[in-house]
Parts: structure tokens; C-alpha cells; sequence
């Protein structure tokens, strides 16, 4: 049963997937992409986190890094992990994105808390006007293409915020609901200084997101965030079988990302 639903995943994911047309906008050394990596590998089932487990040689982690410098010609990097994986990292990132400049950072005891980590070390800057824009990614998601990064930092400086989506089949859900549903995905992109006003508000309430996102809609709910059209080969590594997908789309794109 297992073998089967598995090959029906990976026969979805094998559909044409959207191509992305960015515009021409000079942002890039005025981005800074958070790279979420504090979590704990409880759901996978292992000990160690997940983005340290290897995906087609590599580690998932300086995939999700690479694909997310990429598209920048200059931009800051920030990996937020727990504090007991930091020497890990810094093996894993001499090792296999020695090219990368990359600012690490604890996280928090959940992911808003990380969240609120990386922007708070990204404060001054923000304050200052150095950064524009402020992508956040899951680091367990290493096959978000470069190009969706891209889309994603111009989509947010154009309009306010962009957050890539996947429209759900209706017969996937457990009851009929009339209007269209989607899966977010990361990178979610925001302004960094009404993204930095709301994490710092939800500081002072207590208030806990249930992703980027969230925050935003609460503090600012005026902004005009845009749903980008991504596709399935987004996944995230949650469950053991997520690697075998995930090792099937680096072989389809040539193990090029």
C-alpha cells in the first residue's frame, strides 16, 4: 500500500510545473533570505533533525541554501539552528557551500520564536533601510527552485508580501467546500520593515503565528500579499517517503538543484 501511494505522489509530481517570468527589479543586494533549520526530527522519526540527513549526496540543508542564493547576486544569508547543531553546521557549511556567506543564528523554542530570532538579528539593518526584503524558507524544502525565490523577493518589494501556493483537488478533502483551497509553501517573502513591526508586536501580546504569513495578516492586515503559483516539486522532507520523492525530482531535474 505504501509502494503504491508513493508512486502515485511521484506520478503527480511528475506533471509540468510552472515557469516562472520574473521581472526586472535590482533588489538583490537588499534581500536577506532566513533559512529555518531549528526543528527537531521527532515527525521523521529520527533523532537528528532531517535538514542534516543526506538527500542524493548532499546534506538537505545546503541544498535549500544554495537554491536560495542563487538567484542573488548579493544578499544576506541567515541559517537559524539549535544551538547544539552549531557545530554541525559549521562542518556541513565549510564542507559543502564553502562558496556561501552564511550568518548563523540560535533559533527559538518554536518556529515564530525562530522566526523572531533571525529578524531580530536582522534589526538594525532593517531599521536602517539596508534591507528591503526579507524571504523566510523552510530548510527542510531543498528543491524550491532559485527561480522561485527570485519570483518571490520581486513579487513581495512590488506588492508587500508574495507566498507561494498549490491548489488542492477538491477530491483530496474530507467535505465539499465551495471555494478553492491551496497548500502554502516557503520561501514567504515580506516588506522587512512591516515584517519586523509585526514580529516585534506579536513580541509584546504573546502572539504566536502559525507561519510568517500569519503574523502579517494580524498586524498588517492591509498588505497586499499575492499568491504566486508554485507546484508539487516543492515538498517538504516531513516523513521518510518524502526522500524517496525528493530523490526522484533531483533525478528528473539531472541532480542539477
Amino acid at each position: 500500500m505504501v509502494g503504491i501511494l508513493l508512486a502515485s505522489l511521484i506520478e503527480e509530481i511528475e506533471e509540468p510545473t510552472h515557469t516562472y517570468k520574473s521581472a526586472t527589479i535590482t533588489l538583490m543586494e537588499r534581500t536577506a533570505v532566513v533559512v529555518l533549520a531549528a526543528g527537531s526530527g521527532s515527525r521523521f522519526g529520527h533523532s537528528t533533525n532531517k535538514v542534516w540527513l543526506p538527500l542524493s549526496g548532499r546534506r538537505i540543508i545546503s541544498r535549500s541554501l544554495t537554491n536560495a542564493a542563487k538567484s542573488f547576486k548579493k544578499c544576506r544569508i541567515i541559517l537559524v539552528i539549535h544551538p547544539d547543531d552549531e557545530q554541525l553546521a559549521k562542518e556541513v557549511l565549510a564542507r559543502e557551500v564553502p562558496q556561501l556567506k552564511v550568518e548563523i543564528v540560535y533559533g527559538g523554542d518554536t518556529r515564530h520564536g525562530s522566526e523572531y530570532q533571525a529578524l531580530m538579528h536582522l534589526r538594525s539593518d532593517i531599521e536602517s533601510g539596508a534591507l528591503d526584503v526579507v524571504l523566510i524558507h523552510d530548510g527542510a524544502r531543498p528543491l524550491a527552485t532559485a527561480a522561485l525565490f527570485k519570483e518571490i523577493a520581486e513579487v513581495a518589494l512590488k506588492n508587500g508580501g508574495a507566498i507561494p501556493t498549490i491548489t488542492v483537488d477538491p477530491s483530496e478533502l474530507d467535505q465539499k467546500i465551495d471555494e478553492p483551497v491551496v497548500r502554502v509553501q516557503t520561501p514567504q517573502g515580506f516588506l522587512a520593515k512591516e515584517l519586523l513591526s509585526a514580529y516585534l508586536s506579536a513580541d509584546k501580546d504573546s502572539f504566536t503565528g502559525t507561519d510568517t504569513g500569519a503574523c502579517i495578516e494580524k498586524y498588517f492586515p492591509t498588505v497586499n500579499t499575492i499568491a504566486v503559483t508554485a507546484d508539487a516539486t516543492n515538498v517538504k522532507i516531513t516523513y521518510p517517503q518524502d526522500l524517496v520523492v525528493a530523490e526522484h525530482v533531483l533525478a528528473k531535474r539531472g541532480y542539477k538543484d
